[in-house]
This record gives structure tokens, C-alpha cells and sequence, in this order.
């Protein structure tokens, strides 16, 4: 029994690393400031989101897995393959563009996190995206897996800062399984960042990065089980954090009245003369991971995606000279990121960051649809088609969200 058990352990830990490193680096700057506003401006009214979301991020980052195992092939590539290269193109144009708005975020809670301690933008923000460049542009896909792999375990901060904040736990646990009024769907800026949440916990850019990494780390059909628990696990950890996230600012800034946060710090802030020193130091602490780690993460997949779309050569394995086209985007988005948030008015951020979160979850069905036409196509999946069941949340997913986003730009049009 325990050889059994060790076999399935060490096959589990050979193939750690894409499903809880995507899942993770979700919970970046964008994702901890849209959490810690929908705490801060809502309470505990939007911690209902969590278990439907966790659900759908469970069946379509498994969807993105099993597709990389059994076709060998990343996401785009085979949007391209199937679909033709004016849609790809026009969707690599569209991605390009919300994570563009992604990776200012990132450099946006690097530059918040660092001005807690007292360090400029234009010392950090340069710095830092230096080192994302360097971390890629010198490793390897194993080295480069480790270090994001170490930083997926310092999102444990925001569980010990939800602890700190000392939450009503009872009404925290019941909002959880509960919906909320009907009435707030006829406020605007509720429905806005419902939208944002979710865009936020689902976004696009991971569904390709995911299905890469798991192509590039060369995992077999006969070891998916393994790949599809380090998927699960990575969604409910990641899941777990953001749940922890509302509910520390939920616990402090709303019930003390302090909804408004400008850029990301505020929340750590805000939160040092309610929770503690201890509570501050955490929840800065893990923004500047957060942010660090998916400035890496968001230009990589960027990169990916677009190169396989296109058909230029890809991946971290491979040398500028095999694959320059994907370090030139690699680069440009990095830096494009840094100069455009050191240059950016602080009163902007808060704004820009929110919508880019919102960007993801208006393109986010597109994506979804994609991957189920791929993914119920017997000549391309075989005896590995979607389930009855998957397909029922994938596409209920998908309009779910393309009602709450309809809804929110009906809501937008003056006079409505």
C-alpha cells in the first residue's frame, strides 16, 4: 500500500508545477486589488462568487490541461490550426491588448508595495522589471519553474492577514453559500466589479499559458492523472487566497467605513491601525510577491501565445537565436509595462487596474467557446472528449458571464 502510495506522490511532484503556478499567479496585483475593493466597498457580498468560481476554474483550466497532454499542442496553436489565422489573429491582437493592461497592473502593485517601505517607483519599477527579464532571458524552463514555484508559497501571507483581521467568521462562512439580494444587481458599480471578479479569477492569458507549460514540460497521456490534481490543487489554493483576501478587507476597511482604495497599498495601509503591524507586513509582503511573480508570468504567456498563433518559435528552453521573436514581445511588454506605470498619474491606477480585470472577463467566453470546440472534436480528443457534465458548466460559464457583462454595459448606456 505505501509503495502505491509513493509512486503516485513522486509521479504528482514530477509533474508540479503548470496547474498551481497558472492558478497562482492569478492572485497578482490586478487580483488582490479587485478582491480587497470587493471586500472593502461590499463586505462579505461577493464571497458567494468564490464557490461557483472555483468550480468553473477547475473544469477549464482540466479542459486546457487534457488538450496540451493529448494533442501535444498549445492553446493558440491549435485555435489556428482548427479555426484559421485571421481569427487567431485577431484574437492574439485582442489578448495582446488585456494583458498589456495586466502586466501594467503587476508594475503597478510593485510600485505600491515598495512605496510602503518608503522605496520610489522609479527605483522598483525599473529594478524589478530588470530581474523578470533576467530570470527568463537566463534560465531554463526547470530552473525558471522552481522560483515560481517558491513564490506560489508565500500567497500563505494572506491567509494568516485574514486571520489577523479577526472577521466575523460565522457571517463570513454564510455569505459564502448564500446569494445575495436581488436588489443589488440594479447597482452598477456591484455589477461592474462582480464582473471583474470573475474576469480576475478566470482569465484568458491562462488558459494558454497553461495548456504551453504543460506541452513544454512534455506530459504523457498515462501520467494525466497526476497533471489534472496539480490543477485542482492549484484552483483551490488560489481560490482559498482570494476568499482570504475579501475577508480581511472586508473585516476592516468596510466595517470601518474605509472603502475607498486608491492603488493596491492602501489596502495594507489602511489595514496596519485596524489588524496590526503584523497584519501590514503580511499583506505587503504578499502583494510584492504577487506582483513580481506575475510581471514574469503575464508577458511570458503572452509570448507563448502569440508565438504559437503566428508559428514563430517559443520557449524559455530555447535560445534567443532559435526563438528572437519571442523574447523581443517578451521584453517589449515588460518594459512597456514599467515605463507606462512610472509615467502614469497615481490617481489613474486604481481605474486602470479594476478595468483590466473587467477586460478579462469580457474576453473570457470568447475563449471558453474556443476551447469547447476544440475540445468536443472526436478527431482531435478522441476517448478524451469533454464529459456531459463539463460541457454543462463550461458553457453555463460562458453565458453566465456574457449576461453579467451585457448587463454591465446596458448599465453603462446614460439613462439606464
Amino acid at each position: 500500500m505505501w509503495k502505491r502510495w509513493r509512486i503516485r506522490i513522486l509521479l504528482f511532484l514530477a509533474v508540479l508545477g503548470p496547474g498551481i503556478i497558472t492558478a497562482n499567479v492569478d492572485n497578482d496585483s490586478g487580483g488582490i486589488l479587485t478582491y480587497s475593493q470587493a471586500g472593502a466597498q461590499y463586505g462579505y457580498k461577493l464571497l458567494w462568487l468564490i464557490l461557483p468560481i472555483t468550480m468553473a476554474l477547475i473544469v477549464v483550466q482540466e479542459m486546457c490541461a487534457r488538450m496540451g497532454v493529448v494533442t501535444g499542442k498549445g492553446l493558440s496553436d491549435l485555435i489556428r490550426e482548427e479555426f484559421g489565422l485571421r481569427l487567431t489573429f485577431v484574437l492574439m491582437v485582442l489578448l495582446v491588448v488585456v494583458n498589456y493592461t495586466n502586466v501594467v497592473t503587476e508594475f503597478i502593485g510593485i510600485a505600491g508595495s515598495m512605496h510602503l517601505f518608503h522605496v520610489a517607483k522609479f527605483i522598483s519599477v525599473p529594478i524589478c522589471a530588470m530581474l523578470v527579464w533576467l530570470l527568463v532571458f537566463k534560465g531554463d524552463y526547470k530552473s525558471t519553474e522552481k522560483v515560481f514555484l517558491v513564490a506560489s508559497l508565500v500567497y500563505i501571507a494572506y491567509v494568516f492577514a485574514g486571520v489577523l483581521a479577526e472577521p466575523n467568521w460565522h457571517h463570513a462562512l454564510w455569505s459564502s453559500i448564500t446569494l445575495p439580494a436581488k436588489t443589488v444587481w440594479s447597482n452598477k458599480a456591484y455589477t461592474y466589479m462582480a464582473v471583474g471578479v470573475v474576469g480576475t479569477t478566470i482569465a484568458p492569458w491562462m488558459q494558454f499559458y497553461l495548456q504551453s507549460s504543460v506541452v513544454e514540460k512534455g506530459i504523457r497521456v498515462k501520467d494525466y492523472g497526476a497533471s489534472m490534481l496539480d490543477v485542482i490543487v492549484g484552483c483551490f489554493f488560489t481560490d482559498l487566497i482570494a476568499w482570504f483576501i475579501i475577508v480581511a478587507c472586508a473585516a476592516t476597511l468596510f466595517v470601518h467605513g474605509m472603502g475607498a482604495i486608491q492603488v493596491p497599498s492602501d489596502a495594507a495601509e489602511a489595514m496596519r491601525p485596524l489588524a496590526g503591524d503584523y497584519a501590514f507586513v503580511l499583506f505587503a509582503f504578499g502583494l510584492f510577491n504577487a506582483s513580481l511573480f506575475a510581471a514574469s508570468i503575464l508577458p511570458l504567456s503572452t509570448a507563448y501565445t502569440v508565438c504559437e498563433g503566428l508559428g514563430f518559435e517559443s520557449g524559455v528552453d530555447k535560445s534567443y537565436r532559435e526563438a528572437p521573436f519571442f523574447y523581443w514581445l517578451y521584453g517589449a511588454l515588460i518594459a512597456g509595462g514599467a515605463l507606462t506605470v512610472m509615467l502614469l498619474p497615481d490617481a489613474q491606477l486604481i481605474n486602470f487596474a479594476i478595468l483590466s480585470q473587467v477586460l478579462n472577463g469580457v474576453l473570457l467566453p470568447v475563449i471558453i467557446i474556443l476551447m469547447l470546440l476544440l475540445i468536443n472534436r472526436p478527431d482531435l480528443m478522441g476517448k478524451h472528449r469533454n464529459s456531459g457534465l463539463w460541457n454543462v458548466i463550461a458553457w453555463g460559464t460562458s453565458i453566465v458571464v456574457i449576461a453579467m457583462t451585457l448587463f454591465m454595459l446596458w448599465g453603462m448606456i446614460p439613462g439606464h
